[in-house]
């Protein structure tokens, strides 16, 4: 296979949706409908394609986006199946990064869910288009209309019913099809071949008006459409097909499907939706991005013939190929042998082996075209988020950002001779995940490994044992906390060293200012007269940040600061990048303690799903957690949601304690919120049994 010329039928689409919605079992249905696969994968006996990892086969969850290609009438479909749980949302976000349209799927039952929230979110980031898909709808509860009410009232979005269910609940056969008017029902087991049926006779009003809406939400979106509308013409077929493609690609609408991917029943028609609905490379706006160390702005088109653009979104080790880079091409063709320059470090690379995937299995390709996805044995230096161009004509494109991780552990080696595979596993494990840290406890000198929440850390580990063989202890799971400061200071950094020969001069005044939660790190040079001469001032930058990555008051990182150097002096010839780094450090532990400094801890959104007869237990817990609560509201029959604020240290253990206060019945969701600071009190008791 070499470069697919016709872009047009191309679709780089992801599935993405709240944790166990059925994303990776529709993702099977796909690979089995389209031929891909010969038999139908299932999660409960770990034989799917995409959840190939061991961890992921004994939870039964996803844990890493699977890239995979498959083909559908004539179309190509790169599809990529994503994690729903929150503690893997990078997946999801690199993901749509790279991606052009987007399926969400939805339990029927429990219709828009935390983490269906959080994927919008980033899909309207990244303004993805979207098509919907409302799965198991033969689930006791099930409710087409409530969940495209729910799509409406929590999503903000536009839905569209294209379908109308047959039979609900234990008795889901099918569905009608509002557009063309024709029912389907699936009467053998793996529901290859629907059987085309008489709308039923109790259907037909149902389905009048749920088309008559349909058509006068399409007609909304097109000037033409609506004056035909509004003069009662009938509108062809083709042209409702038209117009909804156009308004989906502008989000304008989003279209509903619905069906039961475990039953296999209803995803040939959403296969149908993806190419007829969702973009190709071409239907999407040409990348921008900039010209290395300037602020000109360079765009490339989804042609061929311009200048190779690519952007690796996923780095993986594989036990047989070694290190695999995943990328997206935008413009150019990308060529096995062939050089390419990474412009985020300025170096180049060789391209070595170029591999189409479907999952764990691959086959090698000599070629990639522009608005392809595929993966790159050879990549020694290249890392998630950055840019592959031409050499000649070099461009930046903008990276990928990804939340902070929010919670640590210990990890020590059991022995001399795991303490090298550690370090390796280590470095193997932060190459694929931006959201996995390490580092060295300056007071305790242990190596601490962060990320996104215990489920995370559980998983990093396990990997490290298996994969790695890696024998090692670990800790209980610590929050990472944050320091910031509450008033602004003036302070200086002096470091001289002068002796017999050359010495060492480094002198630099200073202003410490609070910034809004949020906002990070900001740098400002005021130095006027070359007090301080321009190539020393970013060896100072540099010495700030690393000492702001240790906190004065428990060793935490300080966040929310914004340094600017006004002033110093330089001597001639004992001045060096050193001596202002050291300076810029002296200057960070000179003025912090004088700037108020206090402890922000991680405070997570909670959703608690539970029979309302137990609600009154549960929020008094919640409050006895430090937790505020946000917002009650009525999730299905019996059941209520609760929204609430806690802090992610007083959220340990809560699942047990849940199911001891519901009986088994209560479930729940977190996904970190924003970082708030720790009461005077708590933080005081916290201080003095940590032994500060």
């Amino acid at each position: 296979m070499t470069v697919n010329k016709d872009l047009t039928r191309i679709r780089n689409i992801g599935i993405i949706a709240h944790i166990d919605a059925g994303k990776t079992t529709t993702t099977e249905r796909v690979l089995y409908y389209s031929g891909r696969t010969y038999r139908i994968g299932n999660v409960d006996e770990g034989t799917t394609v995409t959840d190939f990892m061991v961890q992921e086969r004994e939870r039964g969850i996803t844990i890493q986006s699977a890239a995979i290609t498959c083909e559908w009438q004539g179309y190509q479909i790169n599809l990529i199946d994503t994690p729903g749980h929150i503690d893997f949302t990078a997946e999801v976000q690199r993901s749509l990064r790279v991606l052009d349209g987007g399926v969400v799927v939805f339990d029927a039952v429990a219709g828009v869910e935390p983490q269906s929230e959080t994927v919008w979110r980033q899909a309207d980031r990244y303004s993805v288009p979207r098509i919907c898909f409302v799965n198991k709808m033969d689930r006791k509860g099930a409710d087409f209309q409530r969940t495209i009410r729910m799509i409406r009232e929590r999503l903000g979005a536009n839905p569209v019913a294209m379908q109308v269910p047959i039979g609900s609940e234990g008795n889901f056969q099918g569905e009608i099809d509002l557009l063309t008017m024709r029912a389907f029902v699936y009467t053998d087991e793996l529901g290859a071949n629907p059987e085309e049926i008489e709308i039923p006779g109790d259907y037909l009003e149902t389905v009048e008006a749920e088309r008559e809406k349909m058509v006068e939400a399409i007609a909304e979106t097109d000037e033409d459409l609506t004056i035909q509308y509004l003069e009662g013409e009938t509108i062809a077929e083709e042209a409702l097909i038209v117009a909804l493609r156009k308004a989906t690609l502008r989000s304008d609408l989003v279209p509903v499907f619905c069906g039961s991917s475990l039953k296999n029943k209803g995803v040939q028609p959403l296969l149908n939706a993806v190419v007829r609905y969702l973009p190709s490379p071409i239907d999407r706006p040409p990348i921008s991005g900039v010209v290395p160390g300037t602020d000109t702005v360079v765009v490339r088109q989804t042609d061929f013939d311009e200048p190779v653009t690519a952007i690796v979104f996923k780095i993986i080790t594989d036990p047989y190929v070694g290190r695999l880079a995943y990328v997206r091409v935008y413009s150019g063709i990308l060529r096995s042998g062939k050089p390419v320059l990474n412009v985020t470090h300025n170096r180049k690379e060789r391209v070595g082996r170029l591999l189409r995937i479907y999952a764990e299995k691959r086959e090698e390709i000599k070629e990639i075209g522009a608005g392809d996805i595929a993966a790159i044995i050879g990549l020694r230096n290249s890392f998630t988020g950055e840019t592959l161009s031409d050499p000649k004509e070099p461009i930046v494109l903008e990276s990928i950002t990804f939340p902070e991780p929010v919670i640590s552990v210990a990890i020590e080696p059991r022995s001399k001779a795991d303490q090298d595979k550690l370090a390796t596993a280590l470095k193997a494990l932060a190459d694929e995940d931006p959201t996995f840290r390490v580092r060295t406890d300056e007071n305790t000198g242990q190596t601490l490994i962060s990320g996104m929440g215990e489920l995370h850390l559980e998983v990093l580990v396990d990997r490290m044992v298996r994969e790695f063989n890696v024998g090692a202890q670990v800790g209980k799971p610590q929050v990472a906390y944050r320091e910031t400061i509450t008033r602004a200071v003036d302070t200086e950094g002096r470091f001289v060293r002068q002796s017999g020969g050359r010495g060492q001069y480094g002198h630099v005044k200073v202003r410490f200012e609070p910034l809004d939660a949020g906002t990070g790190f900001q740098f400002e040079n005021a130095v006027v007269g070359g007090r301080v001469p321009r190539e020393y001032i970013s060896a100072v930058e540099r010495g700030i940040k690393e000492a702001l990555e240790g906190g004065v008051i428990s060793g935490y990182p300080i966040v929310d600061v914004k340094a600017t150097v006004y002033d110093g002096s330089y001597h001639e010839v004992d001045s060096s990048e050193m001596a202002f780094r050291i300076a810029g450090s002296l200057a960070v532990r000179n003025g912090m303690p004088k700037a108020k400094p206090i402890l922000l801890e991680p405070v997570m959104k909670v959703e608690v799903v539970l029979p309302e007869e137990f609600l009154g237990d549960v929020i008094g817990d919640l409050n006895g957690r430090r937790g505020q609560i946000d917002g009650l509201e009525s999730h299905s029959k019996g059941m209520q949601a609760i929204v609430a604020s806690v802090p992610l240290s007083e959220m340990f253990g809560y699942a047990t304690r849940l199911r001891s206060l519901t009986q088994g019945r209560g479930t729940f969701t977190m996904e970190f919120d924003r970082y708030l600071p720790v009461p005077e009190s708590v933080a005081k008791a916290m201080l003095k049994s940590a032994g500060y």
